[in-house]
């Protein structure tokens, strides 16, 4: 698959544990052509020797390491599908080679002008940070303020409100050159517009900048301290200080200040995860030990942690040239998409600027043929345009994303852009890492296996669901093997800390069981000291495993214990005998089957499995204080005796299978993309509900029917697992199919690059793709996914500045949370818009009637204006708040090219049936109040030219009655405020029917919305305010009416009510009846989940 260049060209920072690419697959990405920072990589042989010898992982299983082979020999090959082209693009950004890794402590001294003693000296360091700029990832280029606050105020609706502003500004400059009346009228309604889009953009902008100073606080990639060797001098600077030549040193616990060539080194282990994926901790030494400087162990990348031991080395890359930085230029250069709510307010703004200009048109022509002058036909023109113009859905937008934003910020998410709030709800597709957002990113022990029975293990505080016993010799035997084989250590400090939140100094196996020997002995660093170490062999991945040697904590007991753990068949191989029930037995080949079962069984969960053993070493023998020695190794390392197993996992969330249970009845498909074993993947896909009980891969149906899996029908399994090997060598064409055939997808050892293409195959099919990630690797697949949404605590700024939301929990439940909040913000914003177009008609009817019938005219501009600023602008906005009707998270997501903010079934309902309700009552009060004036229906049809003449001060009414100018204009004015008034009437009955869009409105409930309750209430008032106010005619132009006039609207308003109930009625019964089509049964998205999207 051919990715474009708008999708690599990417931008900000990065991303996940789990999304990583494995050593193989980046070394191959980065160091394909030559391009690799330090250059040279192997051939294909020997990049699969190094990637046989890499693996440090203690207790993987026989499939683990098969695993990695196919994932190193995916990772060297050619690659002809969809990876292929993002791995080649990405070699070619990058720098020329180096070989740091290679040269001698000479050669490096000679180039970098330092000493491997003494460092670098202080003034060259000083010449250096002026040459290369401070050690820091260069952040992404932020857009100036003054540009930001431009686009809140020339945005779609802004440009719009802006040309009806200027058209009354022409309309008041023509008026005042020929001395017009209503001269006033059109400057006051220019002000008023261009107010509106000024302290709307301001809000606007405001909202934006307090998001953007939270985000600013997220600082926590690069080290705050780093310890430098400069002139013989040991001192400690700001890590962004440092430059090429440094010589630093590091310890366990602290995080890689730059790219670092490593030249002492005692039992130094990093965690990579960040940068490779690789779950296991990977040793330091001063070596080279592979071509590749991924591979090989004298190198320490910017940013990746150091867990245990020290180091020292030279700083060789430092800022934006280190290993992080050229990944970090992966993010820098992928283009921003729209979001789904833009799109749909350009869509809506398009829609009503073309309703705008062709009735405005067809109105000014209309009227300069029927006789009109230009200036009488200019104003028709743009008493249609602000008629058209909703000037208060511009706040209502603006308000409804803010108000989520912070709804959302209350439940741990921080929205960057408020538009990707209804994005969120919109998404179709959630592509999900494991480690950390599904997962608690927290090894622990899940199983026993010890007297030939599997036990669950208990890491509970009070132990009290242990389902072994601990007074089993067995089990005691196991404990001190695994509690004192353990070169992990609490931090100093944390004895009122619960044990499962204590920090712990060491990798993540030996944490989880430090751990759980501390929840079950009560004090497992008191334990080690009662039996004092005297010899030990770290581990490392030729032997595979760990030894240690100890005295026993009885002093009339002079022997010693050997102790040893690692790969469970490394163990076995060493073992002659096996301890069950406190004997120590024969390990004969019944016991080496039952080994065996339990093995695959835990392995079969996914679970890292350990393997423990001990021996008593004859005090003859061994007589205390004997020297033992682990070069010569002068103490025996086999006829030792098998303790146990024991599995370890990263847990799930707990809140993690009821949000996935939620997203599938949302019709959300949720799909896994890791870097981690395909056979862990597929375990926590299924214990977490991405994988649904029941539901099997083509693997598991080959294995029930005892068939070849080539022979099995792809089409009949409903899930599947594809890792990074298999998608490197899809095309397009495969991936797609894949994709639609099993709706339960999990992508396991994959690269940032495959991740990005995952998301574009996803998108090609027409999904709304949200991506997680909060690693150096996944910012390229969040900047290019329709929402990013990085982890708040565990995510680099990298990811961060990639995302459009942070997880402040770093828990995947809160992804949904949002997806229900997004989905609320697309109601309430569907909602309030079909509440302001309704008004369009009665506003729009009466200078319809004005042209062709020539009846007085029966509202002004001036009236309009207030309708959409004073008075409906409360109701509008109050929907923001509006309580999620109780089926929203059973809807499917909407479809982004039928389901439309704005679409034609709302259109129709909104502007033909409850608008034409509205202006039928707007004409029947106006009637009326004219008629009880004395001027009946039937003479006001063609009385327009009479009543306008400012000479004729004698025009009489239906009973005779003569009329002055003066007089008439008064009357006219009383119209408007009796127009006015009827439109408000029916819009509170038309407010009410919006609160729900399938749901009665008495199932929503009235009085659940207080803000609305409030908004009607006020509403009322300001119509009072303006019909009762002294001083409002010759402000205004509103007029004192007859209370009766009040109620001729009201008959109107219950027929609204009552017709919309009814409708709802029959959408609810008959859903994709008639009724629901023009309704918004179809219409609004309404139809429940079936699949994830029409592709997907």
């Amino acid at each position: 698959m051919t990715a474009p260049a708008s999708l690599l060209r990417s931008s900000g920072p990065l991303g996940d544990v789990d999304a990583s690419p494995s050593p193989g697959e980046l070394r191959d990405v980065l160091g394909r052509a030559g391009s690799w920072p330090w250059g040279g990589h192997g051939s294909q042989d020997e990049q699969e020797e190094g990637g046989q010898g890499r693996r440090q992982e203690e207790g993987e299983t026989g499939e683990h390491e098969e695993g990695d082979g196919d994932r190193e020999h995916g990772a060297g090959g050619a690659g002809r599908g969809a990876v292929g082209a993002c791995e080649s693009w990405t070699a070619s950004v990058l720098c020329p080679p180096q070989n740091d890794h290679q040269l001698s402590v000479a050669e490096l001294e000679q180039k970098y002008q330092t000493s491997a003693t003494k460092g670098l000296s202080a003034s060259l360091a000083a010449d250096l940070l002026l040459r290369d700029g401070p050690n820091a990832l260069r952040p992404p280029r932020g857009t100036p303020e003054y540009v930001k606050f431009a686009r809140q105020l020339a945005g779609g609706l802004q440009c719009l409100m802006w040309v009806a502003a200027a058209i009354c500004l022409i309309a008041f400059a023509i008026q005042a050159s020929e001395g017009d009346l209503t001269t006033d009228d059109n400057l006051y309604l220019a002000l008023a517009l261009i107010a509106v889009v000024v302290v709307t953009g301001c809000f606007g902008y405001y909202q934006e900048f307090k998001s953007t100073n939270i985000i600013a606080s997220f600082k926590n990639l690069v080290p705050q301290q780093a310890t430098v060797i400069r002139d013989g001098d040991k001192f400690q600077i700001n890590a962004d200080q440092l430059v090429v030549g440094d010589l630093v040193e590091m310890k366990g616990g602290d995080r890689v200040p730059a790219d670092i060539r490593i030249l002492q080194a005692q039992g130094c282990k990093v965690d990579n995860s960040s940068l490779t994926g690789e779950s296991e901790p990977q040793t330091r030494s001063p070596e080279c030990t592979h071509e590749s400087p991924l591979e090989t162990r004298n190198i320490a990348f910017f940013s990746t942690m150091c867990l245990e031991g020290t180091a020292q080395g030279l700083v060789v890359n430092t800022g934006d040239r280190t290993i992080i930085g050229r990944i970090a230029s992966l993010a820098s250069g992928v283009e921003n998409e729209k979001t789904p709510i833009a799109i749909e307010i350009e869509h809506f703004v398009d829609i009503i600027a073309g309703l705008a200009i062709l009735f405005g048109a067809t109105f000014f022509v209309v009227a300069m043929c029927i006789g009109y002058t230009f200036l009488r036909a200019m104003v028709f023109f743009m008493a249609i345009v602000v008629a058209y113009v909703p000037e208060g859905l511009l706040a209502t937008v603006t308000v409804c994303l803010s108000l989520t934003a912070k709804r959302l910020a209350s439940k741990n998410c921080v929205v960057k852009n408020l538009e990707a709030v209804e994005t969120l709800g919109s998404t179709s597709v959630i592509c999900s890492d494991k480690t950390g957002t599904l997962t608690q990113n927290r090894m622990t022990v899940s199983h026993l296996w010890f007297d030939n029975h599997i036990h669950t293990a208990d890491t509970t505080e009070d132990q009290s669901g242990q389902t072994f016993d601990q007074s089993s010799e067995t089990w005691r035997a196991l404990c001190r093997v695994l509690t004192l084989c353990n070169r992990a250590a609490f931090k100093s400090g944390q004895d009122a800390v619960p044990v499962p939140k204590r920090i712990v100094i060491g990798d993540a196996s030996e944490t989880a069981l430090l751990k759980f020997s501390e929840l079950t002995l009560g004090n497992a660093m008191g334990y080690r000291e009662r039996f004092p170490k005297v010899c030990e062999i770290p581990f490392n991945s030729t032997n595979k495993f760990q030894l240690s040697i100890h005295t026993l904590e009885d002093p009339r007991d002079p022997r010693h214990v050997l102790v040893m753990k690692g790969a469970p068949e490394r163990v076995l191989e060493r073992c002659s005998s096996i301890l069950i029930k406190g004997q120590e037995l024969p390990l004969d080949e019944q016991w080496r089957e039952a080994f065996q079962t339990a093995y695959l069984s835990l392995g079969g969960l996914g679970e890292r499995v350990l393997g423990f053993c001990q021996l008593y070493l004859s005090e003859k023998d061994y007589p205390p204080g004997y020297a033992f020695d682990v070069e010569a190794m002068n103490f025996p390392t086999s006829g030792l005796c098998f303790a146990g197993l024991v599995s370890m996992i990263d847990p799930p969330r707990a809140t993690v299978p009821d949000a996935v249970l939620k997203c599938r009845t949302a019709g959300i498909r949720v799909i896994m993309v890791t870097g981690d074993h395909p056979i862990t993947a597929k375990a926590i896909a299924a214990s977490v509900g991405i994988i649904s009980e029941g539901s099997e891969t083509v693997e598991d149906i080959a294995a029930r029917l005892r068939v070849p899996v080539d022979q099995v029908n792809r089409k009949d399994a409903r899930a599947c697992v594809i890792n990074g090997m298999q998608l490197k060598d899809m095309d397009p064409s495969e991936l797609v199919e894949a994709l639609r055939t099993h709706p339960e997808m999990v992508f396991a050892r994959t690269s940032p690059q495959q991740k990005l293409v995952i998301v574009e195959s996803c998108q090609r099919l027409g999904a709304i793709v949200a991506v997680t990630g909060d690693g150096v690797n996944d910012s390229p697949a969040l900047k290019k996914a329709d929402i990013g949404v990085a982890m708040g605590i565990a995510g680099s700024d990298a990811a961060k500045n990639a995302a459009d939301m942070i997880l402040l929990d770093d828990n995947f439940a809160s992804i949904v949370t949002g997806v229900e909040q997004g989905r609320l913000i697309f109601d309430n914003l569907k909602k309030s818009i079909a509440y302001t177009l309704t008004k369009n008609i009665p506003e729009l009817t009466p200078y319809l009637i004005y042209i062709t019938v020539s009846v007085p005219l029966p509202l002004g501009c001036i009236t309009i204006l207030f309708i959409e600023l004073c008075t409906d602008i409360f109701p509008s906005v109050s929907l923001a708040y509006e309580k999620a009707e109780s089926d929203i998270m059973h809807l499917r997501p909407r479809n982004p090219k039928r389901d439309r903010l704005v679409n034609e079934p709302l259109a129709a309902y909104s502007y033909f049936q409850i608008g034409a309700i509205q202006s039928f009552a707007g004409f029947t009060d106006y009637f009326t109040a004219m008629a009880q004036e004395g001027w009946f229906p039937l003479l006001c049809v063609g009385l327009r030219p009479y009543w306008e003449n400012h000479h004729l001060q004698d025009l009489q009414d239906s009973y005779g009655q003569e009329w002055t100018f003066g007089q008439r204009l008064y009357q006219q004015y009383t119209c408007y405020t009796v127009f006015f008034i009827s439109i408000e009437m029916c819009q509170i009955a038309d407010v009410l029917i919006r609160k729900t869009r399938r749901l009665s409105a008495f199932q929503q409930g009235f009085f659940r919305n207080r803000i609305l309750v409030i908004a009607i209430v006020f509403q009322v008032c300001i119509g009072c305010f303006l019909c009762y106010c002294p001083g409002m005619p010759n402000i205004f132009n509103f007029m004192p009416i007859r209370y009766q006039w009040w109620l001729v609207p009201m008959p109107f308003g219950l027929l609204i009510f009552v017709y919309d109930e009814i409708r709802k009625l029959g959408v609810r019964c008959c859903p994709g009846s008639e009724c629901g089509d023009w309704a918004p049964g179809v219409g609004w998205g309404l139809e429940r989940p079936q699949n994830t999207c029409p592709d997907l």
